[in-house]
């Protein structure tokens, strides 16, 4: 695909097919080019091109009403959500507690489950760029988690282009999205910044971490680097 044609709509309808019928994917989010799934054929297929360790759980490409709905927080810490991802418009991961019982997930087999989440708490990535909305959307409208991580060799960093993701992971994929370069990069290859809530406690620094952190600072009155 040219870079320059950017068939939003299109393009997440046909990924959601994709996944829906079993495949693999790679496509663009603001924060690097990510690789998903959903069967467990799918998610097995992710780990194994990627290289990744089973101790990391993949994330879901997720919305606010999927927050809403999936995620036991309390009302502060949907707050700490909207301010970081409506009002300053970044992207934002976060481990959040979650509905295990809900229907939106009865599709899905106890080994992608154990491969997709922690325990009790599942990563959620929002606001990652308008292609990932749609497919968050879609994927919310059908009942259908879709789930991965970067499209990367694992330890490797995030990529930022199609043609820097390794030929490996790039070939895995039954459909493959370029928008060429992504919103944002890192120098360290790094993806979203994760913070767990309710906690604040930091998972992992990455992409605009220290102003997500001076947001929460001063408008709820907590650090999260004090905390991790």
């Amino acid at each position: 695909m040219n870079p320059a044609v950017q068939d939003v709509t299109g393009d997440a309808a046909r990924l959601i097919e994709t996944v829906a019928k079993g495949g693999v994917a790679v496509f663009p989010v603001d924060v690097g080019y990510a690789i998903v799934g959903n069967a467990e054929a799918a998610i097995a297929r992710v780990f194994a091109c990627k290289k990744r360790s089973f101790e990391k759980a993949c994330g879901m490409f997720s919305n606010r009403d999927m927050l809403i709905n999936l995620s036991l927080l309390d009302q502060r810490s949907i707050d700490i959500v909207d301010s970081i991802t409506k009002k300053h418009g970044l992207p934002f991961s976060v481990v959040v507690p979650y509905r295990v019982d809900h229907p939106f997930f009865a599709g899905l087999t106890p080994l992608t489950r154990e491969r997709s989440s922690r325990g009790d708490t599942i990563d959620m990535l929002l606001n990652a760029g308008t292609l990932h909305d749609e497919i968050a959307r879609l994927a919310w409208a059908r009942g259908m988690p879709v789930l991965g991580s970067s499209a990367n060799t694992s330890l490797t960093g995030s990529k930022y282009k199609l043609m820097d993701v390794e030929e490996p992971v790039r070939n895995e994929a039954d459909l493959v999205i370029d928008y060429g370069n992504t919103r944002y990069s890192h120098a360290a290859g790094m993806g979203s910044s994760i913070i767990a809530l309710p906690s604040l406690k930091p998972i992992r620094r990455g992409i605009e971490f220290e102003r997500i952190c001076d947001i929460i600072k001063a408008e709820f009155g907590t650090d999260p680097r004090d905390l991790g």
